[in-house]
């Protein structure tokens, strides 16, 4: 899955594919320093603001995030759609890895790496699942990064 082909540019920077039977990989630059990039996937009034895509016409009612080692979140999005888990390991604007616990049997592991580079961060998102079929079930969500991406570029263009 690669986003050059939409023809999109700003879909064609982020870039996602498949790693083996049970890892989907997503890349990305973003034009800020990696302390504002993390920032923007640590406070919770920041985070509402870019990780919904605005095309899917959700809500995100309730943003809970305890963004430490050992912390827990809880993303509600109303009718019992809640997605959340526990923070692994926090290390600041270096990496995030955290569970995905609403999948039960079939939940993934999320690591969240970011790379500074001349005042520019490479951000570096892996989601590892239990198996190669609960991968086939979580579908297309990353897919969805394209357009989160491009909401995180817009908010760290204008904040920070």
């Amino acid at each position: 899955m690669d986003a050059s082909s939409t023809g999109d540019a700003n879909a064609s920077r982020t870039k996602v594919e498949q790693r083996g039977d049970r890892e989907i990989v997503v890349t990305r630059w973003f034009d800020a320093p990696a302390r504002l990039v993390f920032e923007a996937w640590s406070n919770p009034e920041l985070f509402r603001q870019w990780w919904v895509p605005k095309s899917m016409g959700m809500t995100l009612h309730d943003c809970e995030m305890d963004v430490r080692t050992g912390g827990t979140y809880r993303l509600n999005f109303g009718e019992g759609m809640d997605f959340y888990g526990r923070y692994v390991e926090v290390v600041p604007a270096v990496r995030i890895v955290w569970t995905n616990e609403e999948g039960a049997e079939h939940s993934s592991v999320t690591i969240v790496t970011f790379e500074e580079h001349d005042g520019r961060t490479l951000l570096v998102m892996s989601e590892v699942f239990p198996s190669k079929e609960a991968l086939e079930e979580a579908g297309g969500a990353a897919d969805a990064t394209h357009e989160t991406f491009a909401q995180l570029d817009a908010l760290l263009a204008t904040w920070g």
